[in-house]
């Protein structure tokens, strides 16, 4: 298990951009609640934590992971916001719903990556029990909300710099 040695919530504040500039768009999926408001909420912390402003990050609540790609582009293209995070939770069941839905949610999410402008974080846990879930979600293995805040910041730096073509990209 590539978490069993890992909390997902550990990270070094001084070695990274401040984010007080940047606007964070995150849309939340509404299945499995439990699981996507503690994603949330670890990534608001360490949004805050890192210098964003509470007004700065914005969340809109989507029903399930599938939708989460159309969120994410209409969050993009109305929200002026430097980087998405995309939060969801597909927990194996006993049927081809699970495979299909995190196949479709990786390539929306890569798709807008490529396509686009602006970085979207993927956030979706694809674990076979709710269990495995909560503990990525602020249990045993910290929070992968967490961990998908601090990817966001350092994207939205990128995408900062990048646009002003400078040589160096460093964080």
């Amino acid at each position: 298990m590539a978490t069993a040695n890992k909390n997902l919530s550990n990270y070094d504040k001084s070695k990274l951009p401040n984010a007080k500039d940047f606007r964070f768009g995150i849309v939340v999926s509404e299945w499995n609640d439990k699981i996507t408001d503690g994603l949330y909420y670890g990534a608001e912390a360490a949004l805050l934590d890192c210098g964003a402003k509470t007004e700065n990050i914005i969340r809109w609540d989507v029903p399930g992971s599938f939708e989460l790609i159309y969120g994410a582009k209409k969050m993009i293209e109305t929200r002026n916001v430097d980087c998405v995070i995309t939060i969801g939770c597909v927990i194996k069941g006993e049927t081809m719903h699970f495979e299909f839905v995190c196949e479709g949610v990786t390539q929306g999410v890569k798709d807008l990556n490529v396509k686009g402008d602006v970085p979207v974080i993927f956030c979706l846990l694809t674990d076979n029990t709710e269990q495995q879930s909560l503990d990525r979600s602020g249990g045993i293995h910290g929070n992968k909300g967490t961990e998908a805040a601090i990817a966001a910041i350092k994207m939205a730096h990128l995408r900062k710099k990048a646009s002003q073509k400078e040589n160096t990209i460093g964080f």
